[in-house]
């Protein structure tokens, strides 16, 4: 199956961008009449026939369009702290997406060793995973941020925060309430600051386990996405 991101479609026509363009006809080597696949990133599913294989504006008639494909029965955020190699930040933003993500973001704490990241660079990585797991649904990437402001979030019906500090928590499967939308803050691998712990206390925030192993970050936030996904699966 060939497949491409196309988030601006509209029209019964499409022409593809230069890159996608080049890829299909010179990578590929389709040629027309060949028929191809498209995402729209929003839940459209689309398949196309080439009409004019220009290696720099492709150019497609749909055939068939489906929406809500592969539409999931919940909501995932996971709100993550950046690590200071981002080839590790990379991995788990490929790998959450080939499971399932619906939203990431970076966080800044007290421990976290990366203040800054590429945003280009890390929406192309998530783009790379959509088409390879054949999503039509791209998660949301936003900007770094201050941890205070996840405390502020109002958008998700159940908030969590994986630390390792030995006080009680629980795990997922005991509290999670399946087909809802939630949101989990993953820390930095010096983990979160006991201020930072009690003040998401404060803000609602209930503290989770995810096993007796210590895990990296990335490790960690992965983790998370499967268990979610594999409880409301």
């Amino acid at each position: 199956m060939h497949l491409f991101y196309t988030p601006d479609i509209k029209s019964d026509y499409y022409t593809l961008n230069e890159e996608e363009s080049k890829h299909c006809i010179k990578v590929l080597r389709l040629k027309i009449d060949d028929e191809v696949f498209l995402i729209d990133g929003k839940g459209g599913f689309y398949h196309a026939r080439i009409l004019d294989s220009h290696p720099k504006k492709t150019l497609l008639k749909i055939l068939e369009a489906k929406s809500g494909f592969g539409k999931r029965n919940h909501y995932l955020h996971i709100a993550v702290s950046p690590t200071k190699n981002i080839e590790r930040t990379e991995w788990f933003l490929e790998k959450a997406t080939e499971i399932g993500i619906d939203e990431i973001s970076f966080v800044l704490t007290e421990r976290s060793e990366r203040k800054e990241i590429k945003l280009d660079r890390l929406k192309k990585v998530v783009t790379s995973a959509v088409k390879q797991s054949i999503k039509a649904y791209h998660p949301k990437i936003n900007e770094i941020t201050g941890l205070n402001k996840m405390f502020d979030n109002k958008n998700q019906h159940q908030k969590f925060i994986a630390h390792c500090m030995d006080i009680p928590k629980v795990f997922l499967k005991e509290k999670v309430i399946l087909g809802s939308s939630c949101l989990i803050l993953v820390g930095p691998e010096g983990d979160f600051s006991a201020q930072e712990i009690e003040l998401a206390n404060d803000a609602g925030f209930m503290g989770i386990s995810l096993g007796d192993s210590r895990l990296r970050t990335e490790t960690a936030a992965l983790a998370a996405c499967f268990e979610i996904n594999f409880l409301n699966r």
